[in-house]
């Protein structure tokens, strides 16, 4: 079973002892939204601050009107992966990851894992052929990976 918790901003600095210390046995995932340069600076503090894993999304938060996950467009993976070079937590890499890019996405980026929602849904429902394929492509690329 998961749970998200939200953690007001002044928390955030003492990540680490509130996990240690009230929280055993809950990982902490940070999202970050991959929308400039500024991601890199931006994973890497919050990388010190002790949480557990990064999920690098597209969007961006400077805008009027916060574009957030959930949007099925792709960012830049070239900085998703010099993120994850430069960070020692496990990544997650989300943002517009559909079958036919999810292959090229892992060989760029290497993440821990890749999350996926709106982009293998049809009419808002969960398409399983969709699902078969993601996963096949998936599971190609990690193959791929393994033997070179």
């Amino acid at each position: 079973m998961s749970y998200l918790l939200r953690l007001p901003r002044q928390a955030r600095s003492n990540l680490a002892v509130l996990r240690r210390a009230e929280l055993p046995g809950v990982s902490l995932v940070q999202v970050i939204h991959v929308a400039s340069e500024g991601s890199l600076d931006e994973a890497c503090r919050f990388a010190e601050l002790g949480i557990d894993a990064l999920l690098l999304d597209s969007g961006d938060q400077r805008l009027p009107v916060k574009l957030l996950g959930g949007t099925g467009r792709t960012h830049d993976w070239s900085i998703s992966r010099r993120i994850r070079d430069a960070v020692n937590v496990l990544i997650f890499l989300a943002g517009g990851l559909r079958p036919d890019n999810v292959a090229r996405a892992i060989s760029e980026v290497q993440p821990f894992g890749v999350d996926v929602c709106s982009s293998l849904r049809t009419n808002g429902i969960l398409d399983e052929l969709k699902l078969m394929q993601f996963l096949r492509e998936v599971n190609r690329s990690v193959s791929a990976m393994g033997s070179s």
